[in-house]
């Protein structure tokens, strides 16, 4: 889809990023709807998707998920599915594409 007038703009990644994009319109509401809520933490859990995605130590905001859910799919893709706590009940699972590093 094609930037329109009004729309956001991302900023340009730096060599050592990576790109942070929603799955579905579903994904992008949900992102909205907690940047709202807690505009903080939502933007520290952007840039640990951007810069750090997948830590080498698990902490209990940032891990990878167990069992039947540790792995997603998308566009026919199997990826590790991390989650981070950004509020006490307010969770983004992301989908860590290894191959578009």
């Amino acid at each position: 889809m094609s930037p329109k007038r009004g729309d956001r703009a991302a900023p340009p990644l730096a060599e050592d990023e990576r790109d942070v994009r929603s799955a579905n319109g579903d994904a992008a509401k949900g992102w909205e709807q907690l940047g709202t809520q807690a505009p903080g933490n939502t933007r520290a859990a952007w840039q640990l998707m951007r810069t750090g995605p997948a830590p080498a130590t698990r902490t209990e905001r940032h891990h990878r998920l167990k069992g039947e859910l540790a792995r997603g799919t998308h566009r026919r893709e199997v990826m590790d599915r991390w989650q981070i706590e950004v509020t006490a009940s307010g969770r983004i699972w992301h989908l860590l594409d290894l191959a578009a590093q």
